[in-house]
């Protein structure tokens, strides 16, 4: 396969010869929407490049970003890379060890916060940590009061454009394609994370596969909301300088809903949660009110035939045909408006998504095109496609993309994708790479069609106390189909049987607490818990009836209080983490199994 041997860099200084009627970024600002065509998003990262080039530090250049998606974010990204200097991303949950961590770690020297508040918190410890004094300067991205910010950097980068229009160009000519371009720090399910270095291989041997793997083109439109500190974030974010899609914005997750339907995306990058959200609310909708759902069951009903259909690549039938036209019209349209309403199609990555969920949308008519990959191996080796998907598979490798499964299951990746290294910690790369071969964690086998199915990752395989293996993500992924759970953790390990941790659906709840008067603010408040637990013990027994007897879930405990990123049980990419759950929850845990 011939090798890509243009950087990102190189995509970056194309352009200002795109076309000037497409919009390249569109983000929120004041209610309003606002539209920039390349050669404009060109000139702001030109003039912030030569802003940060003009910083005296002691050491090369390295750009630590702590903030939220946002537009500023490609920004900074762009005009880094394009001073032959590293970004370092932050996520902007992370707690204070972690922040010094990864500064420290990563030998940043610049740092850029997205509000006041936040320069106040790394002020102030800094004072009490020395690990971050090699910060040289500080920046707002939101100028506050005479405080250093970004649009600081831009004019003094205006002023260097003037007295060399040729400088900024030039220094971005001399970045090569085995240059650093980016530390990414995992997300840490276990202890801190490790820092992924990746350069600008990595980078275009992604991009420049990946997207025209999935047809991508310079007419979509994407509508970004996941961590740019996630390698999914940043992905669909260079995704977008490879290929020339319109990149625009979302407010924030909360605006989502919202957003989706203003900026009507035609592709959009998540993860399984959102989808399993939006799932949970069309389900819940129709609970309780009889004729409703059986409208949905018999639109959802049309809607699978045509699904199958396009499975198989079989032939409709005119009858079939006929009726889904109208269920589309009366019901199934709904499911697509919620995403805009003109959505080619979706990829889901970061974690597994549930066929059930994957299969439930494509019979409303929104696709979803499930891809693998880790930090390590710059997100995706693995997509469907528009015109190839198997759901409950990966898809089959991109690219320069080679598999293969060691004899416990693992899955192993040779590519140009495959990180450069752990930054600082050779002991890791030397274990996670032999051979040229990345050992990935996950377990899976390759299918007859060439398509990688994964099954778990092998450090959360539960070894019950008779000796056998059970998938964790497996049971719990089955346990959220129900409309009524939110989370799950399950534990099991050498154990004699399997329980599971449950929190609940919080507007599933609210809904039937004010159908039966109830007053409700949380689980442990509610008085009446009998009817609930009945139809978490009724959703418990519907997921082992597809369950073999050793994986079966003997008891279980509702949980008050959510997993969530900012209380420490999810990571910023919302997985769980085991672990630390483990631990929090052992006394629960115990109870459970010393319960008679």
């Amino acid at each position: 396969m011939k090798k890509i041997t243009t950087t990102i860099v190189e995509k970056i200084l194309s352009f200002p010869t795109r076309s000037e009627n497409l919009v390249a970024i569109q983000y929120k600002k004041n209610s309003e929407w606002i539209k920039l065509n390349w050669k404009q998003y060109y000139d702001q990262i030109e003039e912030l490049s030569l802003g940060l080039q003009s910083l005296k530090t002691k050491n090369k250049l390295r750009v630590a970003i702590w903030s939220n998606t946002r537009y500023e974010w490609s920004l900074l990204d762009c005009a880094t890379l394009c001073a032959g200097a590293t970004v370092v991303p932050v996520y902007q949950n992370s707690t204070p060890d972690e922040i010094s961590h990864i500064i420290h770690h990563s030998e940043a020297n610049v740092l850029f916060v997205e509000t006041s508040v936040q320069l106040k918190a790394f002020e102030k410890a800094r004072l009490q940590d020395s690990k971050l004094m090699q910060i040289e300067h500080v920046f707002l991205i939101e100028k506050t009061g005479n405080s250093a910010a970004l649009e600081d950097l831009i004019k003094i980068g205006q002023q260097e454009k003037i007295k060399n229009p040729k400088q900024f160009v030039q220094n971005a000519q001399k970045v090569q394609m085995d240059d650093n371009a980016t530390i990414i720090y995992t997300s840490g399910t276990t202890g801190l994370p490790k820092g992924v270095l990746l350069t600008h291989r990595q980078i275009v041997s992604e991009v420049g596969e990946a997207f025209p793997f999935c047809g991508a083109n310079e007419h979509d439109v994407s509508l970004s909301f996941l961590p740019y500190a996630h390698v999914l974030g940043r992905i669909e974010h260079w995704g977008s300088i490879w290929i020339g899609f319109n990149l625009a914005f979302a407010e924030s997750i909360e605006s989502l809903r919202k957003n989706l339907k203003e900026v009507r995306p035609t592709i959009m990058v998540a993860v399984p949660r959102i989808f399993e959200k939006i799932y949970t609310s069309l389900i819940s909708q129709m609970e309780n009110q009889p004729i409703k759902a059986k409208l949905f069951r018999w639109a959802l009903s049309a809607g699978q035939k045509i699904s199958q259909s396009k499975l198989t690549k079989s032939q409709v039938t005119w009858m079939n045909l006929g009726e889904y036209l109208l269920a589309d019209k009366l019901v199934l349209n709904k499911v697509k408006d919620a995403f805009g309403g003109r959505l080619r199609f979706c990829i889901s990555g970061g974690a597994p998504i549930q066929s059930d969920i994957a299969r439930f949308f494509h019979s409303c008519g929104v696709l979803i095109l499930e891809g693998y990959g880790l930090t390590e191996t710059t997100a995706a080796v693995c997509v469907n496609t528009p015109f190839q998907y198997r759901f409950g598979s990966v898809g089959k490798p991109i690219g320069d993309v080679q598999i293969k499964i060691a004899a416990d299951g693992e899955v192993l990746i040779k590519s140009d994708k495959v990180m450069k290294e752990y930054y600082k910690n050779p002991e890791a790369t030397a274990e996670s790479i032999k051979d040229g071969w990345f050992y990935t964690g996950d377990i899976g086998e390759l299918l007859p069609s060439g398509d990688l199915r994964l099954t778990d990752r092998k450090k959360d395989l539960i070894k019950t106390a008779g000796g056998k293996y059970i998938a964790p993500q497996k049971l719990e992924g089955l346990l959220k189909m129900n409309s009524i759970i939110s989370q799950v953790l399950i534990h099991g390990d050498q154990k004699k049987f399997v329980v599971a941790l449950l929190t609940l659906e919080k507007t599933v709840i609210e809904k039937i607490a004010a159908e039966k008067n109830w007053l409700y603010n949380s689980w442990n408040d509610l008085i009446s818990k009998s009817e609930i637990e009945s139809l978490v013990r009724k959703a418990v027994a519907e997921t082992n009836a597809q369950l073999a007897s050793f994986e079966t879930i003997k008891k279980f405990k509702i949980l008050d209080e959510e997993f969530t990123v900012e209380n420490g049980a999810l990571t910023p990419s919302l997985k769980v983490k085991r672990k630390f759950l483990d631990k929090k929850y052992s006394s629960q845990i115990e109870s459970l199994y010393s319960e008679h």
